[in-house]
């Protein structure tokens, strides 16, 4: 018998018996605020969390922290006339001029920042990803403690859909953090009172 054989041997002898999975697993986390945990991680990773009463406030505060800035586009309907830049192009590499894009998301994650966006309000998926600076309106009721409720409110997704947190980062070249270095440079997220 060969080395090889010896080794296979002994760890076919030495495997554990089977654990029967749970049925229903989750995790209660227990966050005595979740917005203020969703707003206290998202401080942590470099995004801003603006609270608006109304759609009214939102296109204020909109104009007023974008003023100056062009090629600005939104999904969300309140903020249209705000925008100076159509989505509607054929081809996604038109979107790469974007300088702030204010998207539509369905609610947010407390646990780690994470909101969730779906082609439900975004015609291109590219769109989060090529932007400069990236934005989300969220309603204010819509965040859920961890990814446990997250997953349970995606049952009846179909289609394209994905979390993101955070403006994009690296720190792989000399344990030296870059902010944007390979998508948006900011980002803001707006919750909405409903």
């Amino acid at each position: 018998m060969s080395s090889r054989e010896k080794i296979l041997q002994q760890v076919k002898l030495n495997k554990p018996s089977e654990t029967a999975l749970p049925l229903h697993y989750t995790f209660e986390s227990g966050y005595e605020n979740t917005e203020v945990k969703f707003k206290e991680i998202l401080q942590a990773i470099y995004t801003e969390v603006i609270v608006v009463g109304s759609l009214d406030e939102l296109k204020e505060k909109v104009e007023e922290m974008y003023a100056g800035v062009v090629n600005k586009a939104t999904t969300v309907e309140a903020l249209s006339s705000w925008a100076d830049f159509s989505l509607q192009v054929q081809d996604p590499h038109e979107l790469e001029m974007i300088e702030i894009a204010i998207l539509q998301a369905e609610f947010g994650v407390a646990e780690n920042g994470a909101v969730w966006i779906s082609d439900r309000h975004l015609q291109h998926r590219v769109l989060p990803f090529i932007t400069q600076n990236l934005a989300f309106v969220i309603p204010r009721n819509a965040l859920v403690n961890n990814m446990h409720d997250a997953y349970k409110r995606l049952l009846d997704t179909t289609g394209w859909g994905c979390f993101i947190a955070g403006p994009s980062k690296t720190a792989d070249i000399e344990q030296s953090l870059v902010i944007g270095a390979h998508g948006a440079r900011s980002m803001v997220i707006f919750l909405v009172e409903n």
